[in-house]
């Protein structure tokens, strides 16, 4: 039979486990505001019977704490952080681009309409006193004011591109910290788990970081037993497919400055990502990933697809390739975002070029030939080509890459080719004619030279010595920079929405105002005027229609896109909050139910703490008085 004094071990196991039930319960209540703490529970079974030499057989000997375990649901953890990674891709979408609307936003702001119109009304008086050098300088003012509407829009994309990269910077930063405290962590765990039990409140602080680490990229984790006598796991988290943390180890991302420019109009220094240990790529923007850093990149490089991109016709050793393209925005010098100096991508292989050529067949499209720094490692026609896959034609070639988003880039693409377009038609107007000394007229609109600081002079006739008559321009870099007598020679290639200006010499001087073909017959001839002023209401000179509907079509897309990735946002918002009431419903600390433990627990220990008072009074009955 069990000893006399067999109560007092059961007493004493069920005050233990009660206590323990309450100090858990107590610690839930504490946590009950903090951020991603999983309730926790005191697990307990009966203890190992005992067999007695009697006709019963076994005895119970009490009960047996076996751990306190946290109460959380992985489903609604990998359902989380899914639809967090969604969240912060649309979240970072809406907060840019509801910045760069802002910028283009004609009703809170004068933009575009008031000084197009101011411009016009201007060129209005002008017709009527074409002599009237006053009317003449206030003409040319508001065409300068018109100018710097289109610096102030490039300007301020610009500045939107620094601070999204700016932003990258933050956020590889993040993941490095965050990688290097899931080690820690990790190593922690395992080194309390091995001796048994579980460490809770480690593995909701590493589990509240790769919710925080989902919404900037994509996160994948493993745990894996190391041994199942032994309470180690291996920990394994993996970014956008990358691993990330191996167990103890985390390794690090670094930003690395672009040493050449993907367009033209790019700020300087954007960053790609690579590991620190391998200096591998780190690629946060292909289109099947997500988070707020590919929508980051998406941002900041995003051109609707209209990477610059063609066939290569070279051999293996040729420093010098030339390139065409069945792409049609690359046969239009007016969309052209080529920069001067960069990489180019053949095959699977990168190759700088420090400078280019355009020419033009006999068909009207454009062929570049680029100078390289290396020679040619392979024939081009032996390097697989990469399908297209939105239109089907093959290329082997691409500037950049093909990011199927209209982000700075995009936009700055559709400035330029505005101020280009418009610029031209208004220039072949002005040049027809004379100013009002009688002398040829001058280009009106202009750009300035960046490293000149001087105005370009466009022209259809190259003034190069050549043998091909078909040659359109040149970048002005390595193999192709010109002699210095005529280095102010430019296409509209080189005018940018960033220096597009009214031509010096003509801002000076209102004189050089061009207000008609001829003025033999008297300064009161406007028909270039007339001509200017039809140019407004041109519908052929824009697929979009006139000046102002290009516009128009382009401050529409952006309010597209901005509403779109406002509603996703609010709706991955809403999902997020519904995933996380979930989770809560399993894992949360709800305070009536905790109030109701406690009395639970308490009454279990009050019983517990009877039983040994009742077994106390039998053993002094038993021990003080049957002996008297």
């Amino acid at each position: 039979m069990a000893n006399t004094f067999f109560g007092l071990t059961i007493g004493k196991s069920g005050l233990y486990a009660a206590s323990t039930a309450m100090n858990t319960t107590a610690h839930n209540i504490a946590n009950t505001e903090t951020e991603g703490y999983s309730r926790q529970v005191t697990s307990q079974q009966a203890s190992k019977a005992l067999q007695v030499n009697s006709s019963y057989g076994m005895v119970g000997t009490g009960v047996d704490v076996t751990g306190v375990d946290q109460v959380r649901d992985e489903y609604y953890d990998v359902k989380y952080r899914a639809n967090n990674t969604l969240y912060g891709e649309y979240a970072t979408k809406n907060y840019y681009m509801t910045e760069i609307e802002n910028y283009f936003n004609e009703i809170q702001l004068e933009g575009f309409t008031t000084t197009f119109d101011d411009m016009y009304e201007s060129m209005q008086e002008l017709q009527k006193n074409p002599a009237d050098l006053t009317v003449r300088t206030q003409m040319t003012n508001y065409a300068s004011a018109f100018c710097e509407y289109f610096n102030y829009m490039s300007t301020n994309l610009s500045k939107i591109q620094e601070e999204i990269n700016y932003e990258i910077g933050n956020q590889v930063s993040k993941i490095n910290s965050i990688g290097v405290q899931v080690a820690e962590l990790t190593k922690q765990i395992n080194s309390l788990e091995v001796l048994g039990g579980t460490a809770s409140d480690l593995r909701d602080q590493r589990a509240l970081l790769i919710d925080d680490l989902s919404e900037i990229v994509e996160v994948n984790v493993s745990e894996t037993s190391v041994d199942k006598e032994v309470g180690a796991v291996n920990y394994t988290v993996r970014i956008n497919g990358q691993i990330l943390v191996d167990t103890y180890n985390s390794n690090q991302l670094e930003c690395v400055p672009r040493e050449n420019k993907t367009t033209m109009t790019d700020v300087e220094g954007l960053y790609d990502i690579a590991w620190v240990s391998t200096g591998q790529e780190f690629n946060a923007s292909t289109s099947v990933t997500s988070g707020s850093l590919s929508s980051l990149y998406e941002l900041m490089e995003g051109n609707d697809e209209q990477a610059f991109k063609g066939m290569v016709e070279a051999y293996e050793g040729d420093t010098t390739i030339t390139m065409t393209s069945e792409f049609g925005y690359m046969n239009d010098v007016t969309r052209l975002n080529l920069p001067a100096t960069g990489t180019l991508t053949i095959g699977n292989r990168d190759y700088d070029y420090n400078g280019f050529s355009v020419s033009q067949d006999d068909d009207g499209n454009l062929i570049y030939e680029f100078s390289l720094d290396e020679p040619l490692v392979k024939d081009t026609d032996s390097i697989n080509p990469v399908t297209e896959p939105v239109t089907g034609i093959q290329y082997n070639t691409i500037i950049g890459s093909n990011i199927d988003y209209k982000g700075i880039p995009y936009y700055m693409s559709q400035l330029n080719e505005f101020v280009r377009t418009f610029a031209k038609s208004y220039n072949d107007l002005t040049t027809s004619g004379v100013d009002l000394n009688g002398d040829e007229g001058l280009d009106f609109f202009n750009a300035t030279d960046v490293v000149t600081g001087a105005n370009y002079e466009f022209t259809e006739d190259w003034p190069y010595d050549t043998s091909d008559d078909t040659l359109l321009f040149t970048s002005k870099t390595g193999t192709y920079a010109i002699d210095d007598d005529i280095e102010n020679y430019g296409s509209y290639y080189f005018m940018t929405a960033g220096n597009f200006c009214v031509t010096e010499a003509v801002a000076a001087d209102s004189t050089k105002v061009v207000t008609a073909t001829d003025i033999s017959d008297g300064v009161e001839n406007t028909d270039i005027i007339d001509q200017l002023l039809d140019l407004k209401e041109n519908a052929d000179m824009f697929k979009q229609g006139d000046p102002a509907a290009y516009l128009e079509t382009m401050v529409a897309e952006i309010g597209i896109d901005t509403k779109k990735a406002s509603q996703f946002s609010a709706n991955q918002e809403d999902i997020i909050q519904n995933v996380q009431n979930q989770r809560l419903s399993v894992s949360g600390v709800d305070q009536d139910e905790e109030a109701m433990n406690l009395v639970r627990y308490q009454s279990a220990y009050n019983l517990s703490s009877k039983v040994i008072s009742v077994m106390d009074e039998m053993y002094d009955r038993l021990i003080n008085y049957m002996g008297a």
